[in-house]
């Protein structure tokens, strides 16, 4: 239990024992002696102790010895003590979710390197194939192969590269990614074929070209946060 946690435990259970103690008269004829030193508090880091007693078993520590030794200050509003530890502070929302995802295991660096190199070819042959529907260029193979060759060879250097669990997660991602290109290039290949020219809209909602584009996204995302996203458009 870190030291400050322990302290609010202390003061939990003895500020209203001692609170108690204090508002309490004194019964006729009683003498107060002081009780016997049970041993001392010491604060990891500090110099200074306190001294620690025992009631019925349970430890207790003087609260004005609990601020010297913490260097806290004390504050007496009513019936209520208030200690002031310096930096005992909670940690926001914003500061928590920062520690969880520095804690997140990240995608290496070599992988992330490939990764981007890979998708950034991907994202280049399907910009070729949009703009040829969309300008009607003539689709053929001898200008499809390099970029499909190009590509292929990036992803190929992202696999060798993939060392850790997120970095074979993304992996896959990525070579569904491929996958998903490489079909959607045959099938315009394929129509080039059987026709002399492809209306300009042909991709325009096409739902094959749209799950390549929103995985492109999801891929640069992972790249940018560097640690693994699973997204349903790489699948």
């Amino acid at each position: 239990m870190p030291a400050l946690a322990r302290i609010s435990a202390i003061l939990a259970v003895s500020l209203p024992l001692i609170a108690s103690a204090q508002s309490r008269p004194a019964a006729p004829g009683y003498s107060a002696q002081p009780r016997p030193q049970a041993g001392t508090l010491v604060i990891a880091g500090q110099p200074e102790q306190a001294p620690i007693t025992r009631i019925n078993g349970h430890p207790y520590i003087d609260i004005e010895s609990l601020a010297r030794i913490t260097h806290a200050t004390v504050r007496y509003v009513g019936n209520q003590i208030i200690l002031t530890i310096p930096n005992a502070t909670v940690p926001s929302s914003t500061e928590t979710a920062a520690s969880a995802q520095a804690n997140t295991p990240q995608l290496s660096r070599a992988f992330l390197a490939a990764e981007i190199e890979a998708l950034t070819a991907i994202r280049e042959w399907r910009v070729s194939l949009v703009n040829a529907v969309q300008y009607q260029y003539p689709i053929a193979d001898n200008w499809i192969a390099p970029l499909r060759r190009f590509a292929d060879s990036k992803l190929q250097l992202a696999a060798a590269a993939a060392s850790t669990d997120p970095d074979q997660k993304t992996l896959e991602l990525l070579r569904n990614e491929f996958t998903n290109m490489q079909q959607e290039s045959d099938s315009l290949l394929a129509m080039r074929a059987r026709v002399s020219e492809i209306r300009p809209d042909t991709l325009d909602n096409n739902p094959q070209d749209q799950k390549i584009l929103a995985c492109q996204r999801a891929l640069a995302q992972v790249a940018a946060s560097k640690q693994f996203q699973d997204d349903p458009s790489c699948h």
